[in-house]
């Protein structure tokens, strides 16, 4: 059976990539003229140029093959880019369906927990819990938007899966993306944590995840693929004690959020390019995104390795490629 991946040079589909590789599958990956080769170089695998933006390449790339996995994303929480997340993340999902559907084959949709509200007080979230994202800004308006899409397809026939994964640390984080948070824990003393929460996984794992919903998902399912739920200030302890770092001593409060996010926003003014740090990305540190993955467990058999090795193996990778 021949797979496509979209978004193959990503933490998330380059760890699906690789684990297709590993059970020996056909490959092939739908990649844009000058990408980083790195995260493909030596895999065998078949390239098929193309944007997810433009569905005549993505129809091109599906012509062919069996099953599609689409991992490609833009993912920047923030308030600018809200055209381009709608254009990658909503319309480019749209091109990749409409393929897949005109080529009755079978979409695994690598959505988000982002894309679940999450529940009060702590509790964990799960498939059935409200399907509004968790705040306001591109990245999760455009990933609930993108479900849309795909359960608008699945009515009218389309073989579609979602899955949405947690906060994901792990190998082959090329850019790096979720690592940037543990590489600024090793790199920084931040006297602060965040004051909320996430739920930690391995991207392998999570790889393993998709490619069970692959095979066996059920037609227009969600399926959480989260893990350990636990505070940032816990999480960042752990990178510190794990990388070296200083750990921080304190949780920022609301105020201090506020604060923050207000001067991101306005040095991202000045700038011209917006901060990590904003008022979205400082409203969001400050919620606990904790999930179930309950039914993945159940169906899927998704398994979660320890928080500690998922940590540990993770900076083991970041420490080779991007803290020298």
């Amino acid at each position: 059976m021949t797979v496509l991946v979209t978004g193959a040079t990503g933490l998330v589909g380059n760890n699906v990539v690789r684990a297709l590789v590993r059970e020996g599958g056909a490959i092939r990956v739908l990649v844009r003229e000058g990408c980083d080769p790195r995260p493909l170089d030596g895999l065998p695998v078949e390239i098929a140029y193309g944007d997810v933006r433009d569905a005549e390449s993505v129809r091109r790339a599906v012509q062919g093959v069996e099953s599609v996995v689409h991992s490609a994303a833009v993912v920047e929480i923030g308030w600018s880019g809200l055209d381009r997340h709608r254009a990658v993340n909503v319309e480019g999902t749209r091109h990749v369906a409409e393929a897949a559907s005109a080529a009755g084959i079978r979409l695994v949709h690598v959505s988000s927990v982002d894309a679940i509200a999450i529940n009060p007080a702590g509790k964990p979230a799960d498939e059935e819990s409200s399907r509004e994202a968790v705040y306001p800004c591109p990245y999760p308006i455009t990933k609930r938007a993108a479900e849309d899409v795909i359960q608008s397809y699945v009515a009218s026939g389309l073989d579609g899966v979602v899955v949405n994964p947690g906060f994901m640390l792990g190998p082959w984080d090329w850019k790096p993306s979720s690592g940037r948070m543990l590489l600024q824990v090793a790199r920084h003393f931040t006297p602060l944590a965040p004051g909320g929460g996430c739920s930690v996984c391995d991207v392998r794992d999570v790889a393993d995840g998709i490619l069970a919903a692959l095979r066996r998902g059920r037609r227009g399912w969600n399926y959480i693929l989260a893990g350990h739920n636990m505070s940032y200030f816990d999480l960042w302890r752990l990178f510190a004690e794990v990388a070296g770092g200083k750990a921080p001593r304190f949780r920022a409060g609301p105020v201090l959020r506020a604060i923050g996010g207000l001067g991101g926003d306005l040095w991202g003014k000045v700038a011209g390019r917006e901060p990590d740090l904003n008022s979205a990305s400082a409203a969001m540190s400050g919620q606990f995104h904790y999930y179930s993955s309950g039914r993945a467990v159940e169906e899927l058999d998704y398994r979660i390795r320890p928080v500690r090795q998922i940590v540990e193996e993770a900076w083991q990778w970041l420490r080779q490629w991007h803290a020298a």
